[in-house]
């Protein structure tokens, strides 16, 4: 079988898997959310945190526990890190000093669900910290973004009310009951094909075929890997990330990592679709995400086996940076997956993409990674976009603009589009700023084009919350982890916050029956609309940056 067939299968067998689970697994996190029982540990948490199960929260307060929690999550991660020399399981002497400017970075990252890396885990961070830091983070930062999620559909379906639900019952629930006994069985099905799972602190000396001493590192890996990719996270256990046999140590692992980073996100539309008594709705929200996915891998693996641009100017160039038994095609397929959810995980190094590859994988974190986007976070911002065109649509026939019985105002549609726009600011503001100060160039790689590729991806990376990085950037410094700190930090939680605003504005209303002006949202052709919608103002907002760096390095 060739290589661009054996790829078509790799990708088209997922598409089949996901498909599968869409509607079990929408259906039962319907359930979750829905439910009105708690089980004795979800009672436990709740007295020891001091949360009311049963008291329904407005936006504001809503949106105050998300930033409580997360500050939290980040004053206690940042500590652990600087303290663990002094805690059990830490490393005798590791590689990279965890200095404060680099501690404030990793917790940023991984509480805020990016994982964005400027060390290698294997050898700075003990086991202690990797097991009840940073994966307890991967739990809880995945859980954060589903619950805005629901909150954020609440507002949709709920009439006159100022109440989307309670943070601290939705926290629980998606950890507990979602995230925790999908990623045990995970990790299970991953320590079956060969990665690694044991508490081996110092790394083994063996010995090799030729008679060279080889150092083996170890530790829990399983466990961390599950909920890296399940939750959309990201943050390998090994410095090379899924591209280190441990992590990752075969082609159906690969396959599997995959699935698992696209499985909830693809299932919470059918959730939607439950939660606002239309699964047509659900279907149509799914349909987007599924042709802007589609179009996204096909084109990756299209610039990646054909080799265009200016990278590969050899026979079997790009497979440069790729790992020999995952193959060019697969890697395209993993690569476009992890940008286009919030996963940033690497099974291949994306600086040594071609340049109109690398442009892909750019563009799928710059459209807000909605297509699936990350747990939660993809479907507000896919129902914001959603938001957005059913305005448009509405300008262009001269109505008031609704969107399932709510009526989008001014008020809703500054929202919406505040939303859209500060992520892009973001990452200009934060672009411009690297590129303008010499010492910050002086950390790139290369230089001309490909240099800004590798700053813009930093920046894209942090802002959109994916975590994984052109790998030609030297990011370890007190400016880089400040600054990409900042853009992780704004680029999460100030989206947040405008989402939960806009669900309030839309439960406060009551529901506005449809009329023969109002559009239906759950036909092909708003399905269509919202596409072209979503890659127009992307591309309009962002082109100018990729024709300096990409397009520019793949028509030289």
């Amino acid at each position: 079988m060739g290589t661009t067939a054996a790829g078509i299968l790799f990708a088209a067998s997922l598409v089949v898997a996901l498909a599968a689970v869409h509607v079990p697994l929408g259906d039962y996190m319907y359930r979750v959310y829905a439910s009105t029982r708690e089980s004795r540990a979800e009672g436990l948490i709740y007295r020891i945190i001091g949360a009311d199960p049963r008291a329904e929260q407005t936006w504001g307060a809503y949106a105050r526990s998300v930033l409580a929690f997360s500050a939290v999550s980040i004053l206690f991660l940042f500590g652990f890190q600087l303290l663990q020399g002094r805690l059990p399981l830490h490393l005798d002497d590791p590689a990279i000093e965890m200095t404060p400017a680099l501690a404030w970075n990793t917790a940023v990252s991984f509480v805020t669900n990016t994982n964005w890396q400027a060390y290698a885990g294997e050898s700075t961070q003990g086991h202690l910290v990797q097991m009840a830091g940073l994966t307890v983070q991967n739990f809880v930062s995945s859980a954060v973004g589903m619950a805005v999620a629901i909150a954020f559909v609440r507002g949709l379906a709920r009439r006159s009310t100022g109440e989307l639900g309670n943070f601290w019952v939705d926290l629980v629930r998606g950890v507990i009951r979602i995230l925790l006994p999908l990623s045990v069985i995970a990790a299970v099905i991953l320590i079956s094909g060969g990665v690694v799972q044991n508490f081996v602190l110092h790394d083994q000396m063996v010995g090799t075929l030729a008679g060279a001493q080889q150092t083996i590192p170890g530790g829990p890996v399983a466990s961390q890997e599950a909920i890296k990719v399940m939750g959309t996270n990201g943050g390998g256990f090994f410095n090379a990330n899924s591209a280190h046999p441990f992590e990752n140590p075969t082609a159906w692992t690969n396959w599997v990592a995959i699935f698992l980073l696209a499985m909830i996100a693809f299932s919470l539309p059918r959730t939607f679709g439950r939660m606002v008594e239309s699964r047509r709705q659900g279907l149509a929200i799914v349909a987007v995400m599924a042709f802007i996915a589609t179009l996204s891998v096909s084109l990756t693996m299209l610039f990646q086996l054909q080799h265009h641009g200016t990278v590969p100017t050899a026979v079997g160039a790009s497979m440069e940076g790729v790992e020999q038994r995952f193959g060019v095609a697969n890697s395209a397929v993993f690569a476009a997956a992890t940008t286009l959810t919030s996963t940033g995980a690497v099974d291949s190094m994306h600086d040594s993409y071609t340049s109109l590859g690398g442009l892909m994988l750019l563009f799928n974190m710059q459209l807000g990674e909605v297509a699936p986007g990350g747990v939660g976070s993809g479907l507000y911002g896919m129902l914001i976009l959603a938001i957005i065109t059913v305005f448009v649509a509405g300008l262009m026939v001269g109505r008031t603009p609704e969107y399932l019985g709510k009526k989008i105002t001014p008020r809703e549609i500054k929202l919406a589009a505040t939303y859209f726009l500060i992520t892009p600011l973001i990452v200009l503001t934060g672009t411009a700023v690297a590129i303008a100060m010499p010492e910050q160039r002086a950390a790139m790689l290369n230089t001309g084009p490909h240099g800004l590729s590798e700053v813009l991806y930093a920046f894209t990376s942090a802002a959109n919350n994916n975590g994984s990085a052109f790998a030609g950037i030297a990011a370890n410094t007190t400016w880089y982890n400040t600054a990409l700190g900042l853009a992780m930090m704004f680029g999460r939680f100030l989206p947040i916050l405008f989402a939960l605003a806009l669900a309030g504005a839309f439960a406060a209303q009551a529901k506005t029956p449809a009329s023969i002006g109002t559009l239906p949202t759950h036909r092909p052709q708003f399905v269509g609309l919202v596409v072209g919608v979503t890659l127009i103002l992307v591309t309009l907002t962002f082109l100018p940056a990729l024709a300096l760096g990409p397009l520019a390095e793949g028509i030289h």
